[in-house]
C-alpha cells in the first residue's frame, strides 16, 4: 500500500504521517502545495519535518500562480467577501491543493490519498469532494476525522514517539495562504472573545502601526490589478507586496461568524491585508464605471459565486457560467485608485478611469446640467413617485373605512 498525504506541517498532518505508517505499514509520500504564505526556508523546514516524521518521499508543489489565475482573480472581480467581512482566504486553496496532490498520487502509483481535516470543519467536505471527482479510484483516508482526535491527543501521540510538537501548534491552528491567514483557537469557539495579539502572525496591532499614513495608487486593467504606484507586477507579486505593506499598517484583521457547509455556525479570525485593500479599491472603481443595473446583478451573482467556492462546489458548471459574466462585466473596469492606510483604517481617496460614467460635461449632481432642464426634472420627480403616492392614498382610505 502506498499513501499520498496532503501535508501542511501542522499538528494534524504531522500526526497523520506517524499514524499512517504505523497503522497501515505503508509508505507515506507527503505533498506540500504552496498556495502562498511559505518562504523558501519554511518549505525546506516542512520537507525536513516530513522526513523526520518518517515520510518515504516529500514533494513541494508551487501553486501560487494557479491559485491567483484560476480563483483569486475572480474573487477580486466579484468583490467577494463572505458575510461582507471574510475574504475567502482558505476555500479556493483546497481545490488547487487537491488537484496537485492527485497529480503526485498518479506519479507515485498511490493506492490512497489522505488529508488531515477534522470532522467538524469545512475542509473535509472541500477535500473529499475534489478528491472523489479527480481521483475516483483512490481511497480517501482521514485519520483525524475517523478517530475524532483532539489536538491534545494528537500532541501526546507524537510526543510519546519522540516527535517534537511546538507549543504554538497546539494552541492555534493557522492557515497561511496567498490571500491571507486564518486563525482558529479557543477564542474562535466562542462568539465574544477576541483573539490575543500573539495569534496574529503578520499584521501589527493598529495602535502600534506607524503614525504617518501610507498612500498607494493601484492600477487596474479589466478588473485586475497590474501595478502599485506605477510599478508593474504580476498578480502574485502584487498580492504579496500589498500583504506586506498592509500588514505594517495593521490593515485586514477581522473575525467572521458564518454558516459552515455542515449547517452549524462557525467563527474564524483572519488577517488579509492584500485582499482587503484590493477588494475595497476595486469596488470603488466599479462604482465609477459600471451602471446601476450592472452593479446590482453582478453583486448577486458574485455572492452566489463566493458561496459556491466556499462550500467546495469547484466543479459545478455554474461557476464557469458566473465567471463568464464576471469577465464581461470587467471590460471597462480599468483605471487608478488611490487609497490611504493608517493604523488599521483603510480609506479610498479617489479614482480615475477613461470609462468613468461620472460625466460632468452633461450633469453634475446638485449643480447645473446640460442633460435636462427644470421642467424635465419636475415631471420626472412627479412620475417617479406616482405609484407609491397612489398606494399610500389607497391604504389610508382603507384604514379610514375599517
Amino acid at each position: 500500500m502506498s499513501i499520498v498525504l496532503a501535508f501542511s506541517g501542522g499538528l494534524d498532518t504531522s500526526y497523520c504521517v506517524a499514524y499512517l505508517r504505523a497503522h497501515y505499514g505503508a509508505d507515506v509520500h507527503t505533498v506540500t502545495v504552496n498556495t502562498g504564505g511559505f518562504s523558501p526556508e519554511a518549505l525546506d523546514a516542512l520537507e525536513a519535518r516530513a522526513y523526520a516524521l518518517g515520510a518515504a518521499s516529500h514533494t513541494t508543489v508551487q501553486a501560487e500562480h494557479d491559485l491567483y489565475q484560476d480563483h483569486l482573480s475572480y474573487l477580486i472581480k466579484g468583490n467577494v467577501l463572505r458575510g461582507q467581512v471574510y475574504p475567502l482566504c482558505v476555500g479556493p486553496e483546497r481545490f488547487v491543493q487537491a488537484a496537485a496532490v492527485v497529480r503526485v498520487a498518479d506519479a507515485v502509483g498511490a493506492t490512497a490519498i489522505a488529508h488531515g481535516s477534522t470532522g467538524a470543519g469545512n475542509d473535509q467536505v472541500r477535500f473529499d469532494g475534489a478528491l472523489r471527482a479527480l481521483a475516483p479510484s483512490l481511497d480517501i483516508l482521514t485519520p483525524i476525522r475517523a478517530q475524532g482526535l483532539s489536538r491534545e491527543a494528537s500532541t501526546q501521540y507524537l510526543q510519546e514517539r519522540g516527535h517534537e510538537v511546538p507549543a504554538a501548534t497546539t494552541a492555534y491552528s493557522i492557515n497561511r495562504g496567498l490571500w491571507g491567514n486564518t486563525i482558529g483557537g479557543a477564542e474562535t469557539l466562542t462568539t465574544h472573545e477576541p483573539l490575543p495579539e500573539a495569534a496574529y502572525e503578520d499584521t501589527v496591532a493598529p495602535g502600534d502601526a506607524p503614525a504617518t499614513p501610507a498612500r498607494l495608487t493601484l492600477t487596474f486593467d479589466k478588473g485586475l490589478p497590474t501595478a502599485v504606484d506605477g510599478e508593474a507586477m504580476d498578480g502574485v507579486a502584487l498580492v504579496k507586496h500589498l500583504h506586506a505593506v498592509g500588514a505594517r499598517h495593521g490593515i485586514g484583521r477581522g473575525m467572521h461568524v458564518g454558516d459552515t457547509i455542515l449547517g452549524i455556525k462557525g467563527r474564524v479570525g483572519f488577517e488579509a491585508p492584500a485582499a482587503t485593500i484590493l477588494i475595497t479599491a476595486h469596488r470603488e472603481l466599479e462604482k465609477v464605471v459600471l451602471t446601476k443595473a450592472q452593479q446590482r446583478h453582478k453583486g448577486y451573482l458574485a455572492e452566489q459565486y463566493g458561496a459556491l467556492v466556499h462550500e467546495g462546489h469547484y466543479l459545478d458548471p455554474v461557476l464557469k457560467d458566473i465567471e463568464a459574466f464576471l469577465d464581461s462585466s470587467q471590460r471597462t473596469v480599468s483605471g487608478e485608485v488611490t487609497v490611504e492606510l493608517h493604523q488599521g483604517r483603510l480609506q479610498v481617496l479617489g479614482c480615475t478611469s477613461p470609462f468613468s460614467l461620472f460625466d460632468q460635461t452633461r450633469a453634475a449632481y446638485g449643480e447645473a446640467n446640460e442633460a435636462w432642464d427644470g421642467r424635465d426634472a419636475r415631471g420626472f420627480s412627479r412620475i417617479y413617485g406616482l405609484q407609491a403616492e397612489i398606494a399610500h392614498h389607497v391604504h389610508q382610505k382603507q384604514a379610514t373605512h375599517a
